[in-house]
């Protein structure tokens, strides 16, 4: 898979430099095992902070569950480049695609299938092949979901091999604190009115499970029992993402995790599935389905975190995960950091310091550009309100697109010097780029 990748001496970096694709994969899994355990870390601090929100429902607890579910977002972000490799995020046997991602962090979602909705969105709240067998939702069909936990969840997730009935992860969790971001007051769903600049609106009273107290949606009364199995399903879905990412990080454990001893096993393989989910991530998924698509429909239920207006930290996070990958370092939540022998250093060790050069730029020009947009709706304009403003050629937008499509070219570089055998790394979206 890899020729000339036992390490060399640079001539252009430091003389006499050795990094061997053994020590730079090996720095790659240290950090996916690092990331991995704060994304646990901090979803148990989210999974607290839901249940003090089901045992007392006031503002300050909604407020801190949503807190918390930003903060868990932002260490599982830059763990999306460990996917498109048959890793354990993506597969249970590295041969098919049978992995828990679809119960993380699946989305679009139908988030009709979970709880109430408007009849009026910006986009199709619904599935788009199979009706779920839920009337109206999993949490007021008593019928059909007399139990709400874990294994229900499941059980409904992706019902009818439609993708869109999502039950599981981050972003139904996200839905149910939030709500449907509607963008009430100043907004119209047809592009007339300028949308504004607030995340979904629902109310803490949507678990207050007490009679007279319990709503689904500000000033619309139910039934205590919709708030006690409201509160229910967040609870088995903030443990579900629990469970799941444990048995994600499991595997990558240095010590016992069966996959990181065959991905430190493997080094070339290893490095060449390195530098495609570097690529794939980038290109595909990222600049295609999570920017472009939203971008070019202008719809809200094409982003990424449409219910908390937080689109653009997963964009920045995932630009993030790419980088680190590259310079082979991670920050934890800690503030403690994880780093090594690199793909950057290796490729100077090995008389490809130019190479090595031109795509370090290219993804300090990505983060740059990325770096904008995420400023921007820090100061108040989200991206489902930027998208709207600069239209389909938005140039801030189509800046990290452009950032994201010219680090690829770089990266399929890296990948013709290096001799690697990797797949296609813009088979991930229909997109034109």
């Amino acid at each position: 898979m890899l020729a000339g990748c036992s390490g060399g001496s640079s001539d252009s970096g430091t003389p006499g430099t050795t990094v061997t694709t053994a020590e730079v994969v090996k720095t790659d899994a240290q950090i996916a095992f690092a990331a991995y355990s704060d994304a646990i870390t901090t979803a148990q601090a989210m999974q607290t902070a839901l249940q003090a929100l089901v045992d007392t429902p006031s503002e300050a607890t909604l407020t801190a569950a949503r807190d918390a579910w930003l903060a868990a977002r932002e260490p599982y972000g830059q763990t999306e480049i460990y996917r498109f490799r048959l890793s354990p995020i993506d597969s249970l046997d590295g041969v098919a695609e049978n992995g828990p991602e679809p119960r993380i962090n699946a989305w679009p979602l139908g988030e009709a299938m979970i709880d109430y909705v408007a009849t009026n969105i910006d986009g199709d709240a619904g599935p788009e092949a199979t009706a779920p067998t839920v009337a109206p939702n999993i949490i007021a069909d008593q019928v059909n979901m007399p139990t709400i936990d874990k294994d229900a969840l499941i059980a409904f997730n992706q019902q009818g091999g439609d993708e869109r009935n999502v039950t599981t992860g981050y972003h139904a969790i996200e839905f149910l604190l939030w709500g449907q971001d509607l963008n009430a007051g100043t907004s119209t769903f047809d592009g007339a009115a300028q949308r504004d600049s607030t995340p979904g609106q629902r109310p803490y009273t949507d678990y207050l499970a007490t009679t007279e107290g319990c709503t689904s949606g500000a000033g619309n009364p139910a039934p205590e029992v919709i708030c006690t199995r409201r509160g229910q399903y967040l609870l088995a879905a903030g443990q579900l993402l629990i469970d799941d990412l444990q048995s994600v990080a499991d595997q990558w454990n240095p010590t016992t995790g069966a996959y990181y001893a065959s991905y430190t096993g493997n080094p070339d393989r290893s490095l060449a599935s390195m530098v495609e989910s570097m690529g794939r991530l980038g290109f595909g998924e990222l600049a295609g389905e999570r920017i472009n698509i939203a971008l070019t429909q202008d719809s809200q239920e094409d982003e990424h975190s449409c219910f908390s207006d937080n689109t653009h930290r997963d964009i920045m996070l995932n630009a993030q995960g790419i980088q680190n990958s590259y310079l082979g370092t991670y920050q934890r939540i800690d503030g403690s950091t994880v780093s090594g022998p690199s793909l950057k250093s290796y490729l100077e060790a090995t008389s490809q310091a130019a190479l090595a050069t031109e795509l370090n730029d290219r993804i300090a020009a990505t983060m740059a550009a990325a770096a904008v947009v995420d400023a921007e709706a820090k100061a108040g304009t989200p991206f489902d309100q930027q998208i709207q403003q600069g239209g389909i050629n938005d140039p801030e937008i189509k800046a990290i697109i452009a950032g994201l499509v010219s680090q690829t070219q770089s990266i399929e570089a890296v990948i013709a010097a290096l001799k690697l055998s990797t797949g296609d790394l813009r088979q991930d979206t229909e997109e034109q780029l």
